[in-house]
């Protein structure tokens, strides 16, 4: 009796292991899935932070053009204003 016992355990023994190392199998699976839905955020989340600072000094170098050209035009009008004002001074 004892050489089937311990058969049985035996048997019983490799059957929980199998069962242990296909669980193993299971979970190295879905933190290998895990990681790569992680690496794909992250990858995601700086091509954003990228195209955001693009944008964000895309803007600045817009409003510093306008800036420069609205200073520029409101300079040429005041110099046209004071040329008109000497004319008509000076009797032109």
């Amino acid at each position: 009796m004892e050489d089937k016992t311990a058969a049985l355990l035996t048997e019983q023994l490799r059957h929980a292991n199998t069962q242990l190392q296909a669980r193993i199998r299971t979970l190295e699976a879905q933190l290998a899935h895990q990681q790569a839905m992680n690496d794909q955020r992250l990858g995601a989340l700086e091509e954003q932070m990228r195209d955001h600072e693009t944008r964000i000094r895309s803007a600045t170098e817009g409003v510093t053009q306008f800036k420069l050209f609205s200073g520029l035009a409101s300079g040429g009008s005041g110099l046209m204003s004071l040329v008109a004002l000497l004319k008509a001074f000076l009797g032109g």
